[in-house]
């Protein structure tokens, strides 16, 4: 056996990346970033960052990336400080509410000039005498003014020897303005009379008689309308993260001694005792020490029912207190919270790349000057035609406009931005993009029946009791002798007694029956509760109902356990790992999204089978398999692999760690242990089941979104171009087309946020009927 060596442990580290344009931009970057020896870096154009793996037996100085960020043309920052609530501490970002509001600005003026400038050119009949004149004044300031940006990084990239969509840009409006500017001053295009109607082709005409002067200046608004609605577009795109850092408290109120001190939650500590008032939201992470209380985490889970906490329930910071007071102590701080960790998990995501972004920054990379190119030879293709200088110009600004790849390098990852930051708000995690087309490929879904299925606990669900019997006395004496112990059943039986009688009396010369059960007095009554041989010990023989009801118990997996007092056997109490409401409902939902439901247990065949019936499973050949030891559940995952099957695990234990990671998708249940949700592929932060199909569905539409959004951008530079090359598109035209394309994607990926679980659209349909 070949023994393989461990990969070298790596360093992260994030850039925030500033000046990138388009894709071709981030592409550069990257590229820039990965020939530094022991760097792998991935530069994302819509969340503007880089995320840098570094070699840590090698480490390269921070600074050094940032250098090889400028010495490209760009800005690069190092992460800022992250306060407890993991959202990043920045001066600047503090101080600017409205970071598009300069390019707001500059297309408000821009669009207020333009506007007139057009109409002239449109309609002859608003053309008087010396109109031209009036037309270069108001288009002068947009040019120049208003297109500085692009002018700006066209400069930079030349003087790096690159070109980008800046480059196209700057280079058709600058052509489109100096050639009007030539026409105008050598030609004759400035003297009276001189008439422009506004055509949708270019202009098959010779000569210096012709002005470009609204060309230049819609080209520029249009473009720069498009930058403005994708820049809110994008902001609305990464809201849902934003609003995942800002959800944590602020200040809160820590004990020390008798006093409560207000405090910064960043300054809490492992520990801590603090207050949650109702109203409030609980501070970071802790177990409640003192106080009952409703807690609504919908902003983390997505669950909308408040859920019942006393003292040493677990509650999670950034959950709102809706009901009593409540003292907690801090079990985790800062950034190990659970809520730091969601924004982690989501902020990778949206960090990383889909194989299909990746496709088309290869093509971005590639495509400015493909398409610079292309402009020349049209020029050169219409001027040796003999179409005119004036029709070759035309043809070849509306190449340079028509071809820019924004829409291209937006498409992947604005869908991915929404997609996890709506599954975000819905508790759904999603760990990278290459999860999303796993989703789409599986077709068989493995769940852990303990705690995924089921509860996991052990709970009183049926007190039969002999005939002339009470079944509340029954529960009320076995539940006191239980209460002592602190065995899962007894614990199970004690809870169950006290929510069907109340208060529980406390038992005397109690003593544990080691392997049968146990014994004691309890209101004078000598009580034995165990295994029927326990009574049987004590010639206290169960009747035939009782018998009967242990048979009917075991044969459904269920666990009977026998109550005798006073010499007679007096009943049975029957518990059992209950099915969770929702998981009959989830295991529809994943039947209907086309997969194959399996159960995965330790128990034996009578309870797997019992527990599948009950969710709908279909009996099978491997649609259950039980008695399966936690180390094996990895060789059965990978079984159905081996059967030409693509798996999903859905499990929560430690237990569960190496199936899921085995597994072609991984779904990790929230209520589980950390090592379960780390080697997971997708995190539900609740523990209803149905998370899980909707987990599927929310990766299944954003991939569809992805690809919808690729095959458009292509298709619409597939159309576009050769319209341009063949002289039948204006340049003005081809900017606003341009500009719609990358709104488009954006609009389109935007479509994610209303994406829904099943749950609510069944209720939406409900109230409507």
């Amino acid at each position: 056996m070949t023994i393989q060596a461990a990969p070298p442990p790596t360093q992260q580290i994030e850039l925030e990346i500033g000046g990138m344009t388009c894709a071709s931009c981030a592409n550069r970057i990257e590229r820039k970033l990965n020939k530094l020896e022991g760097v792998v870096a991935t530069v994302n154009y819509a969340t503007e960052k880089a995320r840098v793996s570094l070699d840590a037996a090698a480490p390269v100085d921070p600074d050094v990336l940032v250098a090889a960020v400028e010495s490209a043309g760009y800005t690069a920052r190092l992460p800022q400080p992250r306060a407890a609530d993991g959202a990043a501490i920045s001066g600047a970002e503090a101080d600017e509410a409205d970071p598009v509001a300069p390019l707001r600005r500059r297309l408000l003026v821009s669009l207020a000039l333009t506007v007139p400038v057009v109409a002239l050119a449109m309609v002859p009949a608003w053309q008087f005498t010396y109109w031209q004149w009036l037309s270069l004044t108001l288009a002068a300031p947009v040019v120049v003014w208003g297109a500085w940006p692009f002018h700006r990084a066209a400069w930079t990239n030349l003087r790096h020897g690159a070109a980008t969509m800046d480059t196209l840009v700057s280079v058709g409006t600058l052509a489109a303005f100096g050639w009007s500017l030539v026409a105008l001053f050598a030609g004759t295009a400035g003297e009276p009379g001189m008439t422009h109607p506004f055509s949708l082709a270019i202009e098959r005409t010779d000569g210096l008689g012709n002005i470009y002067l609204e060309a230049a200046a819609g080209v520029t608004t249009f473009i720069l309308a498009g930058r403005y609605f994708e820049a809110r577009s994008k902001r609305r795109a990464g809201a849902a993260l934003r609003a995942l850092l800002e959800l944590g408290a602020k200040e809160v109120s820590v004990l020390r001694g008798d006093e409560e001190v207000r405090i910064p939650t960043d300054d809490l500590r492992v520990d801590d005792v603090f207050v949650v008032r109702p109203g409030e939201k609980v501070a970071t992470d802790g177990v409640v020490v003192e106080g009952t209380s409703a807690v609504d985490a919908s902003m983390l889970t997505g669950e909308s029912v408040p859920v019942e906490v006393g003292p040493g329930d677990a509650v999670t910071g950034a959950t709102v207190n809706a009901g009593g007071r409540l003292v907690v102590r801090a079990t985790r701080v800062g950034s190990e919270t659970r809520l730091a960790q969601m924004a982690r998990l989501v902020e990778d995501a949206q960090n990383g790349k889909a194989q299909a972004q990746r496709l088309a920054d290869r093509i971005s990379g590639i495509f400015v000057p493909v398409v610079i190119a292309l402009s020349g030879a049209t020029l050169g293709f219409w001027l040796g035609a003999g179409a005119g200088t004036a029709a070759a110009f035309t043809a070849a600004v509306a190449v340079l406009i028509i071809a820019c790849p924004c829409a291209l390098g937006l498409a992947t990852p604005t869908a991915l931005m929404v997609g996890t930051g709506r599954g975000a708000q819905l508790g759904i995690l999603i760990k990278g993009p290459e999860v999303l087309e796993s989703t789409r490929r599986v077709d068989t879904v493995v769940l852990d029946k303990t705690g995924t299925v089921t509860t996991g606990q052990m709970t009183l669900v049926d007190v039969v009791a002999a005939t002339g019997e009470d079944a509340d006395e029954v529960a009320r004496l076995a539940g006191a002798l239980e209460h002592a112990s602190e065995h899962p059943i007894a614990r199970a039986i004690a809870d169950g007694a006290r929510q069907r009688v109340g208060g529980l009396p406390v038992p005397e010369d109690f003593a544990n029956v080691p392997g049968l059960g146990v014994q004691g007095i309890v209101d004078g009554h000598a009580v034995l509760v165990g295994r029927p041989q326990l009574l049987a010990d004590w010639s206290q023989y169960l009747t035939d109902e009782l018998t009967a009801a242990t048979q009917l118990a075991e044969a459904h997996g269920q666990t009977a356990v026998a109550v005798g007092w006073d010499g007679r056997a007096r009943g049975v109490l029957v518990v059992s790992d209950v099915v969770k409401p929702t998981s009959a409902e989830a295991i529809a939902q994943l039947r209907r999204l086309g997969l194959s439901p399996v159960l995965l247990t330790g128990d034996n065949e009578a309870v797997a089978r019992s527990v599948a019936a009950q969710v709908g499973i279909p009996d099978g050949p491997d649609s259950v398999i039980a008695e399966v030891l936690p180390e094996d559940k990895v060789d059965v995952v990978r079984r159905l692999q081996e059967q030409g099957r693509v798996v999903a695990m859905v499990g929560d234990g430690v237990n569960d760690a190496a199936a899921l990671a085995q597994a072609d998708l991984g779904l990790s249940m929230g209520t589980g242990t950390d090592v379960a949700i780390e080697a997971s592929d997708l995190t539900l932060v609740r523990g209803d089941l149905r998370a899980a199909a909707d987990a599927i569905r929310l990766s299944r539409r954003t991939l569809g979104t992805i690809k919808g959004n690729l095959f458009w951008a292509f298709a619409y530079n597939v159309a576009a171009i050769p319209l341009a090359v063949a002289g039948l598109l204006n340049p003005m035209l081809a900017g606003a087309a341009m500009a719609f394309s990358s709104v488009f994607v954006v609009s389109n990926s935007l479509r994610l946020r209303r994406f829904a679980p099943l749950a609510d659209e069944r209720q939406r349909e409900g109230a409507g009927r």
